[in-house]
């Protein structure tokens, strides 16, 4: 098991073992999960064993859209790196990108890039802080690891839980900032209204994602909207996620309502380093007038390969396929469950979707169900974000690989032992220390 010595080493070297939380084997099969990978093409992936597997799960965390190594996203990177990704003057492919953005939507004017998701969240907080001259933030949902959020936990240790990633650690934030983000639920504009009576002169920026695992109840949108309007505060929608899973641009084309301010990373780029901070001009040009700045950003690499991924993107209409396929999985799930006389719940957009055993143990359940899965020789847990590279073809082997895992997990149900079907401790979810 070369993946898990590796790994074993890297927590020695590398505080956290991965660079992503979302990426430690803890997550899917503690001891068992492959860990790295040599190679990666299509829906299919080599671990340093040589072992094949079909990715059935999060495709790079929701990275790469049309699937891994797609030939025409690298070859136009290879042709960049062949006429220079770094030079003294800019690149000219950041303005092409940045005219195609502000066409796929049309309410934004401007454009500033960053390489993460992440460091463009606090990108477009700090454009929103500069624009008011406020400090405050309300928002709801997951948006990252930089101050202006952890600063939530300052005031109570749960204060984020609910918002997606449980357990999150404020250390390293400045105590000073204790009070500077409020969150809210999301469909809960009752408690939005709460932290506005209470900070009406002092937010700066309302940010959440316009959709995530629910749906928008009607008129809720349009009321945040009408509230950020109301007290003078930007109004960002976070579409690191959700950015092209529904539609060309972000999923609030489809809902209705325009933010001031959007963030897009992962899928825009096919698995390469972009993230964009799209708005309109009058809150954009605050940037004007703090300091947003950084070498990296102006790389050739991420423009050109965001520019070849959304061209593929609309040639081919690739969010219809999306939605297609995670459909079929998502009935699928529900079609095997009832056949292996178990009850489980599936949620989430077409494009982003996941399930959970409706039963006490459902963590064991779900670990049982990737080890079993891994031993089929597909990477699978309770997630799936489809890719263009996925077909029905593989549906169809997943579907039939899962009945036989849900029928196994039926049957430990019933006899009382899954923990006994384990060959490691059940995966675990949130933040936490390593040991």
């Amino acid at each position: 098991m070369t993946g898990q010595n590796l790994y074993l080493k890297a927590k020695k070297l590398i505080p956290g073992g991965t660079q992503l939380l979302s990426k430690r084997p803890e997550m899917f099969l503690p001891d068992y999960w492959p860990s790295y990978y040599s190679q990666a093409r299509g829906v299919e992936v080599i671990d340093m064993d040589g072992n094949k597997y079909i990715d059935m799960s999060i495709m790079g965390v929701g990275a790469c859209i049309l699937g891994y190594a797609d030939p025409d996203v690298d070859q136009a990177v290879k042709t960049a790196i062949d006429d220079g990704v770094m030079c003294t003057l800019n690149a000219p492919e950041e303005v092409e990108l940045a005219e195609l953005l502000c066409e796929l939507h049309p309410w934004a004017s401007m454009v500033r890039y960053a390489r993460a998701g992440g460091e463009a969240m606090s990108v477009a907080v700090r454009i929103a802080r500069a624009h008011t001259r406020r400090d405050k933030i309300a928002f709801c949902g997951y948006h990252g690891w930089t101050d202006w959020y952890l600063a939530a936990n300052l005031a109570e240790d749960d204060a984020l839980d609910g918002h997606l990633m449980p357990g999150l650690d404020p250390a390293g934030v400045p105590r000073s900032l204790r009070g500077s983000a409020l969150p809210f639920q999301y469909n809960r504009a009752d408690q939005l209204k709460l932290i506005v009576d209470n900070n009406r002169n002092s937010l700066a920026a309302i940010v959440m994602e316009p959709q995530r695992g629910e749906a928008p109840e009607p008129g809720f949108l349009k009321e945040v909207r009408d509230i950020a309007n109301e007290i003078g505060a930007v109004l960002i929608f976070d579409e690191i996620t959700t950015g092209f899973r529904m539609t060309a641009g972000g999923i609030h084309l489809l809902l209705g309502v325009d933010p001031d301010i959007a963030v897009l990373a992962k899928a825009m780029a096919n698995g390469y380093s972009m993230a964009a901070v799209i708005g309109t001009v009058e809150v954009m040009q605050a940037a004007q007038s703090t300091f947003i700045s950084s070498t990296n950003w102006t790389e050739r690499i991420g423009p050109v390969a965001a520019l070849a991924t959304i061209k593929k993107y609309r040639e081919f209409n690739v969010q219809d396929h999306l939605i297609s396929i995670g459909n079929l999985i998502t009935d699928g799930w529900q079609r095997i469950a009832t056949q292996a006389g178990i009850k489980i719940h599936t949620d989430g957009l077409p494009s982003l979707t996941h399930f959970s055993f409706k039963d006490e143990n459902e963590l064991l359940l779900s670990t049982l169900f990737t080890q079993l899965m891994l031993g089929k020789g597909y990477l699978a847990f309770n997630q799936f974000k489809p890719s263009f590279a996925h077909q029905p073809a593989h549906v169809e082997a997943y579907l039939d690989a899962a009945l036989e895992s849900f029928t196994i997990i039926s049957g430990a149900i019933q006899n009382g032992n899954a923990a006994t079907l384990l060959k490691g401790p059940p995966a675990r979810r949130g933040f936490y220390r390593l040991a």
